[in-house]
């Protein structure tokens, strides 16, 4: 999608309903949009093997790119790293006509890897989130909602204002990666094998793998694995013609499933190889550096520090999860009079929980102070119903009430569109530049959104919250409120669906199908944060190299509507 260059071209209010500019517009531009799509960050695997490499050949710390980077918050024993795939042409050190070439015109700067990698020095674990790049954020540009990725475009500085305020995840530090740095990581380890169980093809990234078995990826070809998200599948040995082949469904969800696996292979490949190689170490200090950004902040000393801390630990130790999202499947999203393309929303209270489980804090924390959020007696609350649907705003007004919040008006508004997520507003200062934030709003809004299931998620704006409340509930399709608990939880996550509450064990996630959206076609059911494997999925090769290192699995995911 041309998301941010629609935004990009906005001058003035929204007007009759459009399509994003730059869809549409012939084989050039269809050409061009799988570039969009592209780039892997390499996530922990960087993060240790910068770090080693740095502490082996300090000198080399050099070569990476310094940028002065906003709102980032202070690193205690818990470090949030923002781990970015950049899809910028005219940053790389050499112009590769396979990427699509700067001076003629392929300009854009999105975030379409968007990571989080979160560290924990005193136990030595480590966890990774992913968050998919069409995921529909309030505060994505100062000018207000869009994609995810589309933040990057105004710095990375707002990109991490908006992770902080929509997600409420504190970034203490932030990596860029470039098409260049993945590439020559691959390149430096002489290539990567991965076992492909069936021919697959996809036309935008340029996949085409015409027979399965293990196959040497240098790293132009891996790029075309990470890429792909157009994958269309061999659907019988005897049907050669790939542009006959279905395609899957999930798209970008699809191609963040492989990443987490391209990840594990990657990191066993260098961990099979060891970084005590002084020149192994070389080639691949001297592949990823000068192609990588961090912030001012991040110095050798702590990248030192951290590989210390870190040295032995195994990817397959680290927790990958995916935010869960809705697909929004009614059509290509219309808000306030434009249209947004192909998008999802965030999922409660699943999101919630996910976070949570990747930060490594219990049910009912503030992410920032560590601190309980405050007592639901204490938050006024003010719904809006944007639904469009009269009944909505009394049933929430009635069961945020239950749940002990003081709601101090409901009223009616007009719908941003045929369908929306609801938004939990909050105000008071946004993320400093230089210093640590701690908002009592935002706990506030953390406290709303912990009651909520559907389609919703947290946004910063003052503007947003009535006179008289804290937070605003600006209710879009199928919001509902959770039943209250009838015992409490304690570290349990508690699971709550309509009419019962389950708990789970301690530090699970059951992935909840709201009551509000179960029978909305316009919705798909909600996606899974731990996906495993499809049977048609690249997967690591065996130590002969002859077949995968796991069983394939002979049946695909279902996600049926409940």
């Amino acid at each position: 999608m041309r998301l941010g260059q629609a935004i990009d071209e906005r001058t003035g209010g929204p007007t009759a309903p459009r399509p994003a500019r730059g869809r549409g517009r012939g084989g050039g531009r269809r050409r061009r949009r799988w570039l969009r799509r592209t780039l892997i960050t390499l996530g922990i695997v960087v993060v240790l093997l910068v770090a080693a490499v740095v502490g082996d050949y300090y000198y080399l710390g050099s070569l990476v790119h310094r940028e002065t980077v906003h709102n980032l918050q202070s690193p205690g024993q818990q470090i949030n790293i923002l781990l970015i795939g950049s899809t910028t042409r005219c940053g790389l050190s050499v112009q590769n006509k396979a990427y699509g070439l700067c001076s003629q015109g392929v300009t854009g700067v999105n975030a379409d890897i968007d990571m989080i990698l979160h560290l924990d020095t005193g136990t030595h674990t480590a966890s990774l989130l992913s968050i998919p790049r069409d995921l529909f954020s309030p505060n994505a540009r100062t000018t207000g909602p869009n994609k995810i990725d589309a933040a990057l475009y105004q710095g990375p500085s707002q990109l991490v204002a908006a992770i902080e305020e929509d997600f409420a995840i504190p970034i203490n530090h932030y990596i860029e990666l470039n098409f260049d740095t993945f590439a020559n990581v691959v390149n430096a380890l002489g290539g990567v094998r991965m076992y492909f169980p069936i021919p697959i093809y996809d036309a935008e990234s340029g996949l085409n793998v015409e027979r399965p078995g293990c196959k040497l990826l240098n790293g132009y070809h891996a790029l075309q694995v990470v890429r792909a998200r157009h994958l269309q599948i061999q659907p019988n040995p005897n049907n050669h013609d790939p542009h006959t082949w279905p395609q899957e469904a999930l798209s970008d969800l699809a191609r963040i499933r492989r990443t987490h696996e391209f990840l594990r292979v990657i990191a066993d490949e260098i961990a099979a190889r060891g970084l005590s190689n002084p020149f192994t170490d070389q080639r691949l200090a001297q592949a990823v550096l000068p192609d990588l950004t961090v912030d001012s902040g991040f110095a050798e000393g702590t990248m030192v520090h951290l590989a210390q801390e870190f040295a032995h630990t195994s990817i397959s130790n680290v927790l990958q999860l995916t935010y869960p999202v809705l697909t929004v499947q009614s059509g290509p999203l219309l808000y306030q009079g434009y249209y947004y393309g192909s998008v999802v929303f965030p999922v409660q209270p699943s999101g919630v929980a996910t976070v949570d489980k990747v930060l490594g804090i219990p049910e009912g924390v503030d992410s920032f102070t560590g601190k309980p959020l405050p007592n639901p007696h204490g938050v006024r609350v003010a719904v809006e119903n944007g639904s469009g649907v009269a009944s909505e705003g009394p049933l929430l007004t009635a069961g945020l009430r239950r749940h002990g919040f003081a709601v101090t008006s409901s009223t009616t508004t007009t719908p941003v569109g045929p369908v929306a997520e609801s938004v939990v507003w909050y105000g008071g200062p946004r993320p400093p530049a230089n210093a640590n934030w701690t908002s009592p709003s935002l706990a506030a809004a953390e406290a709303v959104l912990n009651e909520l299931e559907g389609p919703a998620m947290l946004g910063y704006n003052p503007a947003m919250v009535r006179p008289g409340s804290v937070v605003t509930v600006q209710a879009g399709s199928d919001l509902t409120v959770k039943p209250v608990a009838t015992a409490p939880t304690g570290r349990t996550t508690t699971t709550l669906h309509a009419g019962r509450t389950t708990t789970t064990s301690p530090g699970t996630i059951t992935v909840v199908d709201p009551p509000g959206v179960r029978t909305n076609n316009a919705f798909s059911a909600p996606s899974a944060i731990n996906p495993g494997l499809e049977p048609w999925d690249p997967r690591a090769c065996n130590a002969a190299g002859t077949g995968p290192a796991t069983p394939i699995p002979t049946t695909t995911t279902t996600r049926a509507k409940g």
